[in-house]
């Protein structure tokens, strides 16, 4: 088919055809960078902590009554919530993944000052936390119980040393690319080192994305009991009877001190659902405008071809009485309407990008990737092949003499 009919048809019909174009434009550049944000929403979602959410329970609790020896409320409070039935594990750490606090420290792997740091997410936690959390122990061991210190010691004796760390895979490669951490030293506080003892497959930093970047996970544990103040109890129970010892665990903690505040009883699992509500809600927001746009710009080219097609029936009749046949006349509207597609692909994919920067300096949103460009324009192109099918097969069906009586 002659491409110069086609384009001698689109110049009488200009505005119908730009109007198509801008359509098409709009809805690349516009789709393209949805479809960016829906994955970075959809990745960050299907992140994954490295703990056993299904199995946990977390109890927030402050502490009004200023007790004078909080190691030992501690203590005490450990003791009661394992001792119920059904409960595996009880540990009492600073924060947890998808709660209010974040505590994080600078890294090192040489003494010094002025040495390059790295950023790790810092859990300080008691005994038995691996097996509570439900970590995965990819190199080395567990910390032995001679490594612990309190931290109220810790806090107020600078002489008093943390001797071990136990660090996930990402701050592993991260403080020691291409080589084992295992038995490395590494400078979390002042002078004095820790030793690597092992190394944990997955260990998520209690915020895995920040702002509207997916930042990097990594963490590490300290081998220091926490003193009670404010603190995060964690339980590994059987997931079928979470909401039975979440009550129970509430009442043992109160059984052993009443003057105190729980801000938070629930399940890691109701956390990490309310902590992705927003990502949800916007994956949510943002597929259906993509949706919207997408049937509108259908809508747009069903209607315009619908048009043409009336406007066209006597050239048709000719066409046919010359001897096109009715693929001739269908290949005919499906390559004008991938010509129009490409111009608006075209104008769209600068859109997007010029959209993207936009974003990038208004919203801190990241950069685009150029990879996204060619899926919107796959997508607008069999979206308009699709829309224009129908009209273009009714213009096909006219028989030669019907389409020259009109």
């Amino acid at each position: 088919m002659d491409l110069m009919p086609i384009l001698s048809t689109l110049r009488r019909h200009k505005t119908a055809a730009a109007l198509i174009v801008l359509e098409i434009a709009l809805s690349c550049a516009i789709v393209s960078n949805a479809l960016h944000l829906i994955s970075q929403r959809v990745d960050s979602m299907s992140r994954q902590s490295g703990l056993a959410e299904s199995e946990l329970l977390v109890l927030e609790v402050a502490d009004i009554s200023r007790s004078e020896d909080q190691d030992a409320v501690s203590a005490r409070d450990l003791q009661a919530l394992r001792a119920l039935p059904g409960v595996r594990g009880a540990m009492l750490a600073n924060q947890v993944p998808y709660g209010d606090n974040s505590s994080n420290s600078g890294v090192a792997v040489e003494p010094g000052e002025g040495v390059n740091k790295e950023s790790v997410s810092t859990y300080i936690v008691g005994e038995s936390a691996l097996e509570v959390m439900g970590l995965r122990l990819l190199e080395g061991r567990d910390f032995t119980p001679q490594e612990f210190q309190l931290q109220s010691k810790v806090e107020f004796d600078p002489e008093l040393a943390i001797p071990s760390v136990i660090l996930n895979r990402a701050a592993a490669q991260k403080l020691f690319p291409g080589q084992s951490a295992l038995g490395k030293l590494v400078y979390v506080f002042g002078e004095k080192p820790q030793t690597v003892v092992g190394v944990v497959e997955k260990l998520q930093p209690p915020h895995p994305k920040g702002g509207s970047f997916l930042i990097e996970d990594a963490a590490m544990l300290l081998p220091v009991r926490p003193s009670f103040g404010t603190g995060n109890y964690l339980l590994r129970v059987d997931p079928a009877r979470r909401a039975e010892l979440l009550n129970q665990a509430v009442a043992s903690i109160e059984k052993v001190d009443s003057r105190r505040i729980i801000n938070r009883k629930q399940t890691l699992s109701e956390m990490r659902d309310e902590y992705f509500a927003p990502d949800r809600s916007m994956v949510g927001l943002l597929s259906g405008v993509c949706l919207a746009l997408l049937v509108v710009t259908a809508f747009g080219i069903v209607g315009l071809a619908s048009f043409w097609v009336q406007q066209r029936s006597r050239m048709i009749g000719t066409r046919r009485a010359l001897g096109a046949t009715r693929g001739q006349i269908l290949r005919y509207f499906q390559l004008e309407n991938l010509l129009l597609s490409g111009l608006g692909i075209v104008i769209g994919m600068v859109g997007a990008y010029a959209l993207s920067l936009l974003l990038m300096q208004s919203y801190e949103m990241p950069r685009l990737p150029w990879s996204y460009l060619p899926i919107g324009a796959l997508l607008l192109i069999l979206l308009g092949q699709m829309a224009v099918l129908a009209p273009a097969r009714r213009a096909a069906a006219l028989p030669p003499v019907v389409a020259l009586r009109m």
